[in-house]
């Protein structure tokens, strides 16, 4: 009996002392890694032809979709067949679009004068590059161009006035948001709301991939993009925080694939921890890189071919095969099954954004003319492509007509002149990343 007694006793002490050890045991949770966290260094060539190359390439996006801004593509390909120039934007002036009425090819609308508009912004001291600054920053805009509004000159000159008039209406929607922000947060919750009638647009993705371009990781441009959209809803903000990072990875790699995996690493505020619905740009993304990679891997049979010739009939001017437009034409029918109601919903820009670059695979011209092509809001689409891919391939790997003419084009009739940008966003940028 004692024998027996003796033996329970230290099988219980043995268990006791297992169970002490088991509750110890700790396996942790994964702990996140920076992408990219190293703060990237350029010699100053180097840099400069990366900048120059992306407000050069966005602007050449720009400019060949400003004359079909909006159109359906099958009006696109009645006109002009398959677009691959630089074609002159035959259409009226308007605040958002161009400036003036039937601008020579080149011609460029509000997403490049939110580029010049930003490097501004961009040559103040780091500091001084904050949401509250960047509210007062657009809000002295329209303060300024309205005190023109009462000038002599005005008064006299109705032309004048109409011009003033033009920049006024194109920075008012802005600047009612920002001078709101700069009130408090009830009024800027109101303006916000009703910001372009309350639609989630692709506001912040005008302006954000600049912070790409002088940010020193990814992080960090994700994080001054994100902060700096003041003017989005929703994940429309994300949007425009990966705009940002996806333009700075290609400063640093020229694989489309790691430009693209910007979108499932760079994650600063959590969006994939959203209960239910997790983080919907990312699930935008990889439906539009899967959809693309299972139509190139179709296999097409002769048969297919004839039987649908009419439904995939090639336009006019298309430099592939016939082959490779039947795939062009079934991933353009996959974005139009998808399209929202309004063609700058941030999450349709996003989506349109996404497939051309995995469909492109760095090719600058045939990502721009899959764009171009497909129409919607074309030149927002392929702005935010050409910064993306500008930047990659550097302004030395820009198509020579196509640079040429955009920069000569924006400096003599619209006034922007590009390479003077790039040469200061490199004197402050490579001083920002160092301060960061």
């Amino acid at each position: 009996m004692k024998k027996v007694f003796f033996l329970l006793i230290v099988t219980l002490l043995f268990a006791c002392g297992h169970s002490e050890k088991e509750a110890k045991i700790d396996l942790g949770s994964p702990q996140k890694i920076g992408f990219s966290e190293d703060s990237l260094v350029l010699a100053d060539s180097t840099y400069y032809n990366a900048v120059l190359g992306s407000l050069v390439g966005s602007a050449i996006g720009d400019a060949m979709g400003a004359p079909t801004e909006m159109w359906h593509r099958n009006d696109i390909r009645l006109k002009y067949g398959y677009v691959q120039r630089l074609d002159p934007v035959i259409r009226t002036q308007s605040p958002e679009g161009p400036w003036g009425h039937n601008l020579i090819g080149g011609g460029t609308t509000d997403d490049t004068r939110w580029k010049h508009l930003m490097a501004h912004y961009l040559d103040r001291p780091l500091a001084q590059q904050n949401p509250k600054q960047f509210a007062r920053f657009i809000g002295d805009r329209y303060k300024t161009i309205v005190k023109t509004l009462t000038a002599s000159e005005t008064m006299n000159r109705t032309d004048v006035l109409d011009e003033r008039i033009k920049r006024m209406e194109w920075i008012k929607e802005w600047a009612r948001v920002a001078m709101a922000y700069e009130a408090g947060p009830e009024a800027y919750q109101q303006a916000l709301n009703r910001f372009y009638g309350g639609e989630m647009s692709c506001a912040g993705q005008l302006y954000t991939p600049m912070f790409g371009l002088v940010a020193a990781t990814p992080k960090t441009a994700y994080e001054r993009g994100y902060e700096h959209a003041l003017f989005d809803l929703g994940y429309a903000k994300d949007i425009s925080g990966l705009v940002a990072s996806m333009t700075h990875m290609a400063l640093r790699t020229t694989a489309m694939d790691s430009i693209i995996a910007t979108v499932s690493f760079v994650d600063p505020y959590g969006y994939n921890d959203s209960r239910l619905v997790g983080r919907i740009p990312q699930s935008i993304a990889n439906g539009a890189v899967n959809t693309v990679l299972a139509i190139e891997n179709m296999p097409l049979i002769d048969s297919l071919i004839i039987k649908d010739s009419l439904n995939y009939n090639m336009p006019d001017g298309f430099p592939g095969t016939y082959r490779k437009w039947v795939k062009q034409e079934m991933v353009y029918r996959f974005l139009e099954k998808e399209q929202r109601s309004i063609a700058f919903h941030a999450g349709e820009i996003w989506q349109i954004l996404i497939t051309a670059l995995q469909f492109g695979q760095g090719d600058f011209n045939a990502t721009m003319q899959f764009i171009i092509n497909y129409g919607r809001d074309n030149d927002t689409v392929a702005a935010l492509a050409g910064m993306i891919l500008g930047a990659k391939i550097g302004y030395d790997g820009l198509p020579t007509d196509l640079k040429e003419t955009v920069i000569a084009v924006n400096k003599s009739v619209i006034g922007i002149d590009l390479k003077a940008l790039a040469k200061t966003m490199v004197a402050n940028g490579a001083q920002g990343r160092k301060k960061e």
